[in-house]
C-alpha cells in the first residue's frame, strides 16, 4: 500500500512509537470505523442479488440454472480485479485507490435500477465483482498500517465484522424495499450508498505509519522481524500461505453461497415467505458480525498470555471452519424447524470467526512492503469458491427431485468440502515457523 512522505518518514526515525501516540490511535479507530463502512456496503451489494432473487428471477423468466449464472458471474473478474488491486495499492495512495473502487461499485449498480436485462446484470455483476474483488485485501493493508503486529487480530476481526453488519443491516432494509417498491430500487439504494461511502472514505481515509505495518517482535507470540521482501514463489511455497489460502477457499466458498442462495433457500427450498426469510437471512449476519470480534478478542488474550500464533492464528480459524462444516452438513440433513435454523446461524458464524484472525497470521510471514500483492494474490485464488460454490448449487437445484433435495445434497456437499479444507490447513499452517524460515533465509 502506499505510504505518505509523512509516514515514510516517520517509519525512518521510531517510526513504530508513532502508533503510541493519542492522536494517531484515535486517527486509526477512525480510519477502522471507514473500513467497517466501506466492508459494510461491499457484502450489501453482494447480498442484494439474492434478496431480489425470487422477483428477478418472475420478472425476467430465468430458471435456477440461468440465475446461478447471474450469481456466478460476479466471481468471474473478482480474482483479476483481487490481484490487480492488490498490486496497485503499492502503487497508488490508498485514499484515491479505495475511493476510486467504491465509486465503481456505484457506477456497476445504477444500471440494474433501469429496465436491465440478464445479459446487462451479467456484465452489470461482472463490474462489480471486479471492483470489489481487491477491497478486503486492501482494507488489511491499510488496518495493518495503523496497528503493530501483536495488536492485528482485533482490528483486523472488526473489519471482517463490516461484512457481516453489510447484510445484517441491508437484509430487512431491502426486503422492505423489493416489498413496497421493486427489486430494481433495492439496487438504486444501494448505488447512492456507494457513492456517500465513497466521498467520506475520500474524505477521511489513508494508510497509517509504515513501521505499524511492518513491526514485529512486539509483545509475546510475535514472530521474528521478516526482511523487507521476499521472493513471492518462497512465500507461496510455505506451509501457512498453502493452508490458509485453501482455508479461505473452503470458507469462502461458503460464504457466497449464503451471500448468493440463503434467501432463495429459506423461500423455495423452506417454504418462508419473502419478509420471514429476509428477516431470518440477517440473523446469520448477525451472529457473525459478533463471532468474528470475539474471535479476534479471544486470539488477542491468548497472545497476551503467551500462546504462540500456531494456535492463535492457524489451529482457531481452522478449528472453526471444520466446526463451520460439521453444521453445515447437520442442518442439510435436517427438516424446517428451530434446530435446523439454529444450526444453519451456527455454521455461519463459526465460518466467518475466523476470518479476521486468519489474515493476521498471514500478515505475520508476509513482509509489509508485499502485503497487497499477497493479500491480493489469496483473495483472488480464494474467490474461485465463489465462482464454483453457486453454480453447483444452482445446478443441484435444478436437477433435484425436488428443490429441497437439490439444496440439501448442495450444503452436504459444500460441508464435506469445508470440513477436508480445515483439516488440510489444520496440518500446514504455522506462523512462526514459517516466519522463521523466512528471516534465517532457509
Amino acid at each position: 500500500m502506499a505510504v505518505d512522505q509523512h509516514a515514510q518518514s516517520g517509519s525512518a526515525s521510531g517510526g513504530a512509537d508513532r502508533t503510541q501516540d493519542p492522536s494517531v490511535r484515535r486517527r486509526a479507530w477512525g480510519v477502522l470505523a471507514l473500513l467497517v463502512c466501506l466492508m459494510l456496503v461491499n457484502y450489501a451489494d453482494k447480498v442484494v442479488v439474492g434478496l431480489a432473487g425470487v422477483d428477478m428471477k418472475k420478472d425476467l423468466g430465468l430458471d435456477d440454472a440461468q440465475f446461478g449464472v447471474i450469481q456466478s458471474s460476479f466471481f468471474w473478474l473478482f480474482a483479476v480485479g483481487s490481484i490487480l488491486g492488490g498490486w496497485l495499492g503499492g502503487k497508488i495512495r490508498a485514499r484515491w485507490l479505495l475511493a476510486g473502487i467504491a465509486v465503481i461499485w456505484a457506477l456497476s449498480l445504477a444500471p440494474m435500477a433501469a429496465q436491465a436485462g440478464f445479459t446487462t446484470i451479467i456484465a452489470c455483476r461482472v463490474l462489480l465483482g471486479f471492483a470489489e474483488g481487491p477491497t478486503t485485501a486492501l482494507a488489511m493493508q491499510v488496518a495493518h498500517s495503523w496497528f503493530p503486529a501483536h495488536k492485528r487480530a482485533v482490528p483486523s476481526s472488526i473489519v471482517v465484522a463490516g461484512a457481516g453488519i453489510g447484510p445484517l443491516i441491508a437484509a430487512p432494509v431491502l426486503t422492505w424495499v423489493i416489498a413496497e417498491y421493486s427489486w430494481r430500487m433495492a439496487f438504486g439504494t444501494l448505488a447512492v450508498f456507494g457513492a456517500a461511502v465513497a466521498l467520506l472514505w475520500l474524505l477521511a481515509g489513508d494508510s497509517g505509519p509504515e513501521a505499524a505495518g511492518g513491526s514485529h517482535g512486539h509483545g509475546a507470540g510475535a514472530p521474528a522481524a521478516l526482511p523487507e521482501r521476499v521472493p513471492l514463489a518462497r512465500l507461496f511455497g510455505t506451509g501457512t500461505l498453502i493452508g490458509m489460502t485453501l482455508l479461505f477457499f473452503v470458507a469462502y466458498a461458503n460464504t457466497s453461497v449464503k451471500v448468493s442462495w440463503l434467501p432463495l433457500y429459506l423461500q423455495e427450498g423452506l417454504g418462508y415467505d419473502a419478509r420471514t426469510a429476509g428477516n431470518l437471512v440477517a440473523l446469520p449476519y448477525l451472529g457473525s458480525a459478533i463471532a468474528v470480534i470475539l474471535a479476534g478478542v479471544v486470539s488477542r488474550v491468548l497472545t497476551r498470555r503467551g500462546i504462540g500464533n500456531r494456535v492463535t492464528r492457524a489451529i482457531l480459524p481452522a478449528g472453526l471452519v471444520l466446526a463451520s462444516g460439521v453444521c453445515t452438513i447437520g442442518f442439510s440433513s435436517l427438516d424446517r424447524g428451530a434446530p435446523q435454523m439454529a444450526l444453519l446461524i451456527l455454521g455461519s458464524c463459526l465460518n466467518s470467526a475466523g476470518y479476521g484472525v486468519a489474515f493476521a497470521g498471514l500478515a505475520d510471514v508476509v513482509p509489509a512492503a508485499q502485503r497487497g500483492t499477497v493479500f491480493g494474490i489469496v483473495t483472488g485464488v480464494y474467490s474461485l469458491g465463489g465462482i464454483i460454490a453457486p453454480m453447483v448449487i444452482g445446478r443441484l437445484v435444478a436437477s433435484g427431485d425436488s428443490v429441497a433435495a437439490g439444496y440439501g445434497e448442495g450444503f452436504l456437499v459444500l460441508g464435506v468440502t469445508m470440513i477436508i479444507g480445515a483439516v488440510i490447513a489444520l496440518i500446514l499452517v504455522h506462523p512462526d515457523r514459517d516466519a522463521g524460515k523466512l528471516t534465517a533465509g532457509t
